[in-house]
């Protein structure tokens, strides 16, 4: 079966090259335009335009889905489908009508729980013990359209944001490939999201990235594990940010001053919250490398009594 795919960021890379390994032929990939990254703010190609010029694709990054220039070039390609995967866009009716056979998403939770721009990060933040991956047939509304086929997958209490992104994308990748064939098959299924459930997940905000040390030590725990590896939870010590990857909950009833450094091991530091404490294990001082918590206490020494802004 002929199709476009579009996709931007890495969690969409593996279900190309699934596609690409399929029965399925990829005509062509869309993403989004280079955006400047990194310190230098230089211009850096999206992950999957280097996927697709790797494996010697057309690709097309317009800065408006309502580019005529785009929708004519999207048009001689003649999709039967166009498979979407975390593109970061909403498409328009132009191209929802333009497949013969549909417009079809993979997207990172169990619909209708999760719906939005940042279900993986959402799920760790709130302490799910399970997601996972939904296909479903493209509708005007954010995430709304019908279901196609699910995979679950559990989210065992250490497992941070980046664990669960990549076992996802994985498990979306052939659970796309398995949609697509069912589509080409005329099997695909169509099952209405039922409204009562739906819960969203909005893009993150920088606010939400700092630790709130008046909170329980299980929702700290969350956010650290959620927000690990991107953007990171963070704190402030002598009015400079550190960040904070990785922690393990030691207590969960005791109480005192939130933030308070109760405590300092081979391993980091005890820290007292809302109700109970953590063990900070991995940090990032700010301007220089992760560490693990016992390196930096040697180098930034803490003292028991300290708070943590």
């Amino acid at each position: 079966m002929r199709l476009v795919f579009m996709g931007t960021p890495d969690f969409a890379v593996p279900s190309l090259t699934a596609l690409l390994q399929s029965s399925h032929s990829v005509a062509a990939v869309v993403t989004q335009p280079d955006r400047p990254r990194g310190r230098g703010k230089k211009l850096q190609p999206p992950p999957v335009k280097e996927a697709a010029l790797a494996a010697g694709l057309p690709v097309m990054q317009p800065a408006a889905m309502k580019d005529p220039v785009f929708l004519n070039w999207l048009r001689q390609w003649q999709p039967e489908v166009i498979a979407v995967v975390a593109f970061g866009r909403i498409l328009p009716g132009e191209i929802l009508t333009l497949p013969r056979r549909g417009c079809i998403n993979l997207h990172a939770s169990l619909l209708p729980r999760y719906r939005g721009a940042a279900p993986i990060h959402r799920a760790v933040i709130n302490g799910e013990q399970e997601t996972g991956v939904t296909t479903m047939w493209i509708a005007p509304q954010l995430d709304a359209g019908d279901i196609i086929l699910q995979e679950k997958l559990a989210i065992e209490p250490e497992a941070a944001t980046g664990t669960i992104h990549d076992r996802l994308a994985a498990l979306g990748a052939a659970l796309l490939v398995h949609t697509l064939d069912l589509v080409a098959e005329g099997r695909a299924p169509r099952r209405p999201q039922e409204e009562a459930l739906v819960t969203y997940a909005p893009p993150l905000r920088p606010e939400e990235e700092r630790i709130d040390w008046g909170q329980p030590a299980a929702n700290i725990y969350n956010l650290i594990r959620g927000l690990n590896p991107w953007p990171g939870a963070y704190t402030r010590r002598s009015g400079e940010r550190l960040k904070i990857y990785a922690a393990r909950i030691v207590d969960t009833a005791s109480t005192g001053t939130p933030g308070r450094v109760v405590d300092l091991t081979a391993e980091g530091f005890i820290v007292q919250t809302g109700k109970g404490r953590l063990l900070i294990t991995t940090v990032q001082p700010q301007g220089k490398r992760t560490m693990p918590a016992g390196a930096y206490q040697r180098g930034y020494p803490l003292t028991i009594g300290e708070v943590l802004e």
